[in-house]
This record gives structure tokens, C-alpha cells and sequence, in this order.
């Protein structure tokens, strides 16, 4: 299988899904030293307030836009169309609920947390700002490629390559929301653990699941595991 046992995996969930309690738990309680944080990271990060259309604005604007939930989705749609395309048909069905559970945990936990966004944040972003839904998108299609796609290369420089790159675009991405002022500095680490916490689930019912989705349903019956 693409997805291995791992016995360290529920380690890693408990892990995960407690420091997202603990931050989700600051920011409900609208916590002070989370906002103190928040406020020393987003003046590091994001020193243009008031937008000005410098360089670093466009390409963050850019960036912000690549790694939208929208995005996400017609990114995650190219990745299981070539996925079911080589007969990886499991992985790709795999590949779509991790993604759609994800998006729907973020939601709910946004409207639980009610958290505003900042107060600079671009006329575009609407709803609430705990936890990051680009930042929740990308980080999954990320960890699909990163499990299901990566491993098939067998260069294994260009594996470690596209790992990193993998990486340094969910950065980029977090980086562009507080940068735009349409999230706070935790609204990302709180997405990042959130779908960290979530992705160990979903590689157990993978496990779990797979091989009976492939003998149980035809158009699977060929499926590569």
C-alpha cells in the first residue's frame, strides 16, 4: 500500500489534536498572551498594513490565491484525475474525503470558534478567521502529493525536491494570509495542526478501508493500493 502501518500514527494524532485544543481553547477564550503573540508575528510578517501594491503585495496576493479553497479543490481534482487515470483509484477516492472532511471540520470549527479576522483584512474575505481555510486546503493537497504521489518518483532526489517544495508552499501560503491581513499568525498553526490531527484519521480509515472498497466495488476492482 501507498499508506503504511505506522504504530507511532495515534501518537502523532494525540499529539496534533491536543496543541489544536489548546490554541482553539486561547483563542475562544480570546486569550492575552495569544493575542500578544499574534500581535509579534504579525508585525513580523505582515509590515504593510495599509496594503500599498508593492511587489511583495502582488506576489502574496498571488500566492493567496493559488492556495484558496477554491483552488484546492480543482487542484485535488487534477491529482485524482491522473490518480484514477494509472488505476490508483482507491488513493484517489481516499484523496477527495480527506480533503472534503477537511474543509467541513474547518468550517465547523470556525463557526464554534467565532473568531473575527483582523481588522485590515481585504473586503474579499468574508466569514471567520479560526482556522485558516486556505491554509487547512492546502495543507492537505499538499499531504496527498506528498503520500501518494511523491513515493511513485524514482529519482530519489527529485522525491526529496518535491518534498520540500510541498513544504515550502503550505508556508507560503500561511505567510500570504497574515502577510494580506486576512488571518492571524495562529489562524494558520491552528489550520496546520487541525489538518495534521485530521490527515492521522484519515491514513487509519485508509488503511482500514481499502481493501474492501477495492473487492467490494467494481469500478475499483483494479485499483492499485
Amino acid at each position: 500500500m501507498l499508506i503504511g502501518q505506522d504504530p507511532n500514527r495515534w501518537k502523532r494524532f494525540m499529539v496534533s489534536f491536543v496543541l489544536f485544543l489548546i490554541v482553539a481553547g486561547m483563542v475562544m477564550s480570546n486569550s492575552m498572551i495569544l493575542q500578544v503573540l499574534d500581535s509579534v508575528f504579525q508585525a513580523l510578517l505582515a509590515p504593510n498594513p495599509n496594503h500599498t501594491p508593492n511587489a511583495t503585495y502582488h506576489i502574496m496576493v498571488v500566492v493567496s490565491f493559488l492556495g484558496s479553497p477554491k483552488m484546492a479543490l480543482v487542484w485535488m481534482l487534477i491529482i485524482t484525475f491522473f490518480l484514477w487515470g494509472f488505476k490508483y483509484k482507491v488513493p484517489a477516492l481516499w484523496a477527495w474525503l480527506t480533503l472534503i472532511v477537511g474543509d467541513l471540520l474547518d468550517e465547523i470549527v470556525k463557526y464554534l470558534a467565532k473568531r473575527d479576522r483582523p481588522l485590515q483584512h481585504p473586503t474579499g474575505d468574508h466569514g471567520y478567521s479560526f482556522p485558516s481555510g486556505h491554509v487547512m486546503g492546502t495543507f492537505l493537497v499538499a499531504a496527498v502529493l506528498f503520500l501518494i504521489v511523491v513515493p511513485l518518483i524514482k529519482n530519489a532526489a527529485v522525491r526529496v525536491v518535491c518534498q520540500l517544495m510541498l513544504i515550502m508552499a503550505v508556508f507560503l501560503v500561511a505567510v500570504s494570509r497574515i502577510y494580506l491581513y486576512a488571518h492571524y499568525p495562529f489562524d494558520t498553526v491552528g489550520a496546520m495542526l487541525l489538518a495534521y490531527a485530521w490527515l492521522q484519521i484519515s491514513e487509519t480509515l485508509y488503511l482500514t478501508f481499502a481493501n474492501d472498497i477495492k473487492r467490494r466495488w467494481r469500478k475499483t476492482a483494479n485499483s492499485k493500493l
